[in-house]
């Protein structure tokens, strides 16, 4: 915070022990965020706030960064058309007859080494991807994964090949997706959290038996076009 503010008792501030910039700030603000996995069920960061490992000192190359150079989303949509969202026309439809979905692997922290692979994670924030590691790919892109476990039910679009731990259901499409119909799903998806509350998982099994609600077309099949271009005609659409 630039300025003063007024703070509630659930609430920790910090006060850095030497001089930081507002790039610093930053930073470790998002190291601090990338620790929220630690703290679901329940789980209050109080007393262990302060073991939250962080780096000593930001990296150099962050040290470049200026907030005036960075760009910011442009509110631009990539069709002008508008496009309403009628559910009443909408038709349930299996997850097993839209996907084939598997799961992900387990693996043991000491084989995390550092690497260039996303690896996925059931967190829910940096599009799942908790660190790059050194490993082989287990699951293709243009695929969508969602938490089973974990941040249930949050559920990303994966562009490359990736690793994806045992906690994450991997949704690979029967029809033909991309990167717009793909946002539509996943909204949609996450609208399911509330179902799997409370140590209720969304394992494949359960995934399998589950239903989702999309638009139809005139034969009273999911209707893509309409998803992509409902999300191309979106503002911000052209930032995708």
């Amino acid at each position: 915070m630039c300025e003063e503010y007024y703070s509630g008792r659930d609430i920790y501030y910090l006060l850095p022990k030497r001089k930081m910039d507002v790039i610093e700030f930053i930073f470790y603000a998002f190291c601090i965020e990338a620790n929220k996995y630690k703290y679901n069920y329940g789980r209050a960061a109080n007393r262990t706030l302060k073991d939250i490992l962080l780096p000593k000192e930001m990296p150099v190359n962050f040290k470049d960064i200026s907030i005036q150079n960075i760009k910011s989303p442009v509110k631009k949509s990539l069709i002008t058309n508008t496009y309403e969202l009628d559910t009443n026309n909408w038709k349930y439809f299996r997850y097993d007859k839209l996907f084939k979905i598997q799961k992900g692997k387990r693996i043991v922290n000491s084989d995390m080494i550092k690497g260039n692979i996303p690896c996925i994670r059931p967190i829910d924030n940096n599009n799942g991807v908790y660190d790059y590691i050194d490993i082989e790919p287990n699951h293709l892109g243009n695929t969508i994964t969602v938490n089973y476990n974990g941040s249930v039910a949050e559920a990303f679009y994966q562009v490359k090949s990736y690793f994806a731990l045992d906690d994450v259901n991997i949704l690979y499409p029967i029809f033909e997706l991309n990167k717009y119909t793909a946002m539509f799903i996943i909204t949609l998806i996450k609208k399911e959290k509330y179902r799997y509350n409370y140590g209720r998982k969304w394992h494949k099994d359960r995934m399998n038996d589950s239903i989702i609600k999309l638009p139809i077309d005139d034969n009273g099949d999911p209707d893509w076009v309409f998803m992509e271009n409902y999300i191309k005609s979106l503002p911000y659409s052209s930032n995708l």
